[in-house]
């Protein structure tokens, strides 16, 4: 056991002696000098040669628009639309009670999540339990024609529900 862990340690000091520099220095690190830094002129050469070698085949590309204006968004614009939209509401309360609880709500999600992801084995699980599922959902769903055709109906009758036009 004395002799494996003196071998252990002389390796671990060996690659360590082979790590440090060679050059005396006042620092002490355990990582390799860098190479030596090109001087001004043989970087310059190199870089004229690569230039004129490259030249030719180099391309300048600019991807454009055709109608820039209309791709602009202005502020003011957006602002007017905003405002506009805000004094259509009728019920200014209830939007304002319906976003502060959107936000609480999304803010207790974020809690919640931190919490079971910090529960040694819970998070692996629920990966599994997701995985799981979104195997299942494929091969009911996704996979054959028929399960599409359901879906999509099931879609629609709730596209129905949601905005008040079922039968």
């Amino acid at each position: 056991m004395a002799a494996a862990a003196a071998s252990t340690s002389t390796a671990a000091i060996a690659v360590l002696m082979y790590r440090l520099p060679t050059t005396k220095s006042t620092y002490c690190s355990a990582l390799p000098n860098l190479p030596p830094r090109f001087s001004a002129p043989a970087f310059s050469t190199s870089f004229k040669h690569f230039s004129e070698s490259k030249r030719s085949s180099l391309h300048q590309i600019k991807a454009s628009s055709s109608d820039e204006t209309s791709s602009a968004v202005d502020a003011n614009e957006l602002f007017t639309d905003i405002k506009e939209k805000w004094d259509a509401v009728e019920n200014k309360s209830t939007v304002l009670i319906y976003g502060g609880g959107a936000i609480v709500a999304v803010w207790l999600a974020s809690i919640v999540v931190g919490a079971v992801n910090s529960v040694p084995l819970l998070p692996k699980i629920m990966e599994l339990v997701g995985l799981g599922y979104t195997g299942w959902f494929v091969y009911r769903y996704l996979l054959f024609k028929s399960g599409r055709k359901e879906l999509a109906t099931d879609i629609e009758a709730i596209k129905k529900k949601i905005a008040g036009t079922a039968e």
